[in-house]
């Protein structure tokens, strides 16, 4: 096994397991997606994001559940995300328990069985000139 400073070879495949990177339970207080947006292709779109790296050699199974100001939790959400590998959830694909409010205020908190990286973004795109932000979520044991 080499080191990570040793040289690689262009396209060579990481093939020794992987260390465990993240933790358990995240929270992303933030969360809000606009109903407008400028655009009408999918890549412009208002949206909310949560990009998930599962650097584990095991599958992450993780259940997500959302917060509001005015009403009950919503959830679980469930996913999976395979061993070394990302997954980039768009909070507006979600439907199951069912769709995510637009125009609505929540915070999301997310548990998965093996530890993971949670980073939010957020694309709005209400005004032509596109605003864009990115953040780490809050993480926990």
């Amino acid at each position: 096994m080499r080191g990570l400073a040793g040289a690689r070879r262009a396209g060579e495949i990481l093939r020794y397991p992987m260390s465990e990177i993240g933790r358990r339970r995240w929270a992303i207080a933030e969360g809000y997606i606009p109903s407008e947006s400028s655009f009408s292709d999918r890549a412009l779109v208002s949206h909310e994001t949560a990009c998930i790296l599962n650097a584990c050699d095991r599958d992450a199974h993780i259940s997500v559940t959302l917060f509001f100001q005015d009403r009950e939790p919503v959830g679980p959400y469930r996913l999976t995300v395979a061993a070394r590998r990302t997954l980039h959830l768009r909070f507006n694909d979600l439907d199951d328990p069912q769709p995510v409010p637009r125009d609505t205020d929540y915070a999301s908190v997310f548990e998965s069985d093996v530890p993971i990286v949670v980073q939010h973004t957020r694309l709005d795109s209400r005004k032509a000139e596109i605003a864009l932000l990115s953040t780490m979520a809050y993480a926990q044991e």
